[in-house]
C-alpha cells in the first residue's frame, strides 16, 4: 500500500475521535432535532444493513441488489447516518465539522478501496464500475441480470451477522444517547 493510501486509512479513525468530541461540544441538540436525526440515522442503518447482508468481502464482487445502484452502499449508509447526527446536533459548526470530515476522508477511502477491488477482480470490476456510480445511487436504473456463471448476491441475515453490521446499530444508539446527554447537560448546567 502506498504512503498516501496508508495515510487516509490510518488517520480516518484517529481523526474521527477528536472530530466526535468537537461535534459534541459544539452541538446544541433539542428533543425535536434528536428525533428527526434519529429517524434519518435509522434510514442510514437500513441502507448499511441491506449492503452488509449481500457483501461477501474478499470472496466475490458484489454487483446486485443495492450494489447495482451504487458501488459504495455502506459508505452511502454511513453518510446518511452522519446526516442524521448533523441534524441531531442542531448546530451549524458541528454539522460543518462532520460534513467536512466525512467528505475528505471517505472519498479518499472509497478510491483506495476501488484500487484494491480493481487489482483483485480485474475486468469484472472495470465493467461494473463503468456502469454503476461511485457513491450517489442511480435510483431508476434497472438491475441487469448477472452474467452467466456470476452468482447473484441475495440478502442473508447470516452474512449480515458475519459482517458484524449489528455493531453499527449499537454504536448509533450509543452515540444518540451521548447527544441526548449533551442536551441534558446544556439544559441543566448551561454547559
Amino acid at each position: 500500500m502506498s504512503e498516501p493510501r496508508k495515510f487516509w486509512m490510518r488517520w480516518r479513525v484517529r481523526i474521527g475521535y477528536p472530530v466526535a468530541v468537537l461535534y459534541w461540544l459544539l452541538a446544541m441538540p433539542t428533543p425535536h432535532w434528536i428525533a428527526i436525526g434519529a429517524a434519518v440515522s435509522a434510514f442510514g442503518l437500513l441502507v448499511r444493513a441491506a449492503a452488509s447482508g449481500e457483501l461477501r468481502k474478499n470472496q466475490e464482487l458484489a454487483t446486485s441488489g443495492i450494489y447495482a445502484h451504487t458501488r459504495n452502499p455502506l459508505y452511502l449508509g454511513s453518510a446518511i447516518l452522519a446526516a442524521g447526527f448533523i441534524i441531531a446536533g442542531h448546530s451549524l459548526w458541528s454539522g460543518l465539522l462532520v460534513a467536512v470530515y466525512f467528505s475528505v476522508f471517505y472519498y479518499a477511502v472509497m478510491r483506495n478501496e476501488e484500487d484494491d477491488l480493481r487489482a483483485k477482480f480485474g475486468d469484472s470490476f472495470q465493467q461494473y464500475s463503468a456502469s454503476v456510480p461511485l457513491f450517489f445511487p442511480s435510483i431508476f436504473k434497472a438491475e441487469k441480470p448477472p452474467s452467466e456463471g456470476v452468482p447473484r448476491q441475495t440478502f442473508s441475515w447470516q452474512q449480515f451477522r458475519r459482517n458484524r453490521e449489528y455493531k453499527a446499530m449499537i454504536g448509533t444508539v450509543g452515540a444518540l444517547a451521548i447527544v441526548w446527554l449533551r442536551m441534558w447537560l446544556r439544559g441543566r448546567y448551561g454547559y
